[in-house]
């Protein structure tokens, strides 16, 4: 009975084991340890999601940091540039005997008593004192050209010349429009201002000043002998004038044969 009793023990035990599968302690050990991995699994592939998140933002941000300082950088270049051609402008108006701009908007363009000292300065013009709507028109194109809103200038002036063409600014408006378009490198309009000053205003205050810019302008065109003659001629007919004084100094800095 004994020995039967042995010999049917195995196969009691098996059947037991295949009738109550999930009661395996080494099967129960092996499905936690699966679902373990697969936790695993899906918060690696969670924080290496966040991590490619983490570098694309990290991207992104860098590039607008470019962005940003390049934007600094443009913004400093123009504003360096304006100050440049203001400086220049400056420059320019001093050497052409009308003082810095500060000064000449200041004397010809700002209220009623700039207008009457620009109306005073422009004599050939007429006796009339400008209209205050006038001086007011005049006064923000010279506004502009102080500021270094070239193109806004040239604007400014040219209407002012189409609406009071026999305004006793007139002749001081064509000669900005010559330093507007001159300090704008566009120097076949310059030279075509400064003509027009020497036609229409022969005896302005500002003809001196024209035929001076005018000569220069030549130079910038490197018409050297049509440059020279205008010079010479401003040394003849207005002798003893800071502009015929200006013309003389700028013959001497001409070679004898520039070259082209």
């Amino acid at each position: 009975m004994r020995t039967r009793l042995t010999a049917l023990l195995p196969v009691m035990l098996a059947a037991g084991c295949a009738t109550n599968p999930d009661k395996d302690p080494v099967q129960l050990r092996l499905n936690d340890l699966e679902a373990r991995v697969a936790r695993m699994e899906r918060i690696v592939a969670n924080d290496v999601q966040m991590s490619q998140n983490v570098d694309e933002m990290q991207g992104n941000l860098r590039e607008l940091r470019g962005e940003i300082e390049q934007l600094q950088h443009t913004n400093e270049t123009l504003s360096k540039q304006q100050r440049d051609l203001y400086g220049d402008l400056d420059r320019r108006l001093s050497a052409a005997g009308g003082g810095t701009v500060g000064a000449a908007i200041a004397g010809a363009a700002g209220g009623a008593a700039a207008g009457s000292a620009a109306g005073a300065e422009g004599g050939a013009a007429g006796s009339n004192a400008p209209s205050p709507t006038e001086q007011a028109v005049y006064g923000q194109a010279f506004d502009a050209l102080k500021a270094g809103s070239y193109s806004i200038a040239i604007t400014g002036f040219k209407d002012f010349l189409k609406t009071y063409p026999n305004s006793t600014l007139a002749d001081n408006a064509q000669y900005w429009l010559g330093e507007a378009y001159y300090v704008s490198h566009e120097y076949d309009s310059a030279a075509g201002a400064f003509r027009t000053v020497l036609k229409k205003y022969p005896e302005s205050h500002k003809a001196p000043d024209a035929m001076l810019k005018l000569g220069y302008t030549q130079l910038e065109q490197k018409q050297y002998p049509a440059a020279r003659a205008t010079l010479d001629e401003v040394t003849k007919k207005y002798p003893g004038t800071d502009s015929a004084k200006l013309a003389a100094e700028r013959l001497r800095r001409i070679p004898a044969q520039p070259s082209q």
